[in-house]
């Protein structure tokens, strides 16, 4: 799958308001902050990756990214 799919740029949003609803305000900004702690290599990283799979964590960054830059 690309992360510039259609569905996976859903599933961005759907993150986005779903961390609003329940934690903190998610803005955009702090959203693409998220994505780079999630491929920025350690300990996050590896959770993501040992739940989705290896290169989940660099996935979601880029989808992350994408929505990010299509918002600006």
């Amino acid at each position: 799958m690309d992360p510039e799919d259609e569905q996976v740029q859903l599933q961005v949003r759907k993150l986005q308001d779903y961390i609003t609803d329940h934690f903190y305000t998610c803005s955009d900004k702090i959203l693409c902050g998220l994505g780079r702690m999630y491929a920025g290599g350690g300990e996050l990283t590896e959770n993501i990756d040992d739940v989705g799979g290896v290169g989940t964590a660099e996935f979601a960054s880029k989808a992350i990214d994408i929505f990010y830059m299509s918002r600006r």
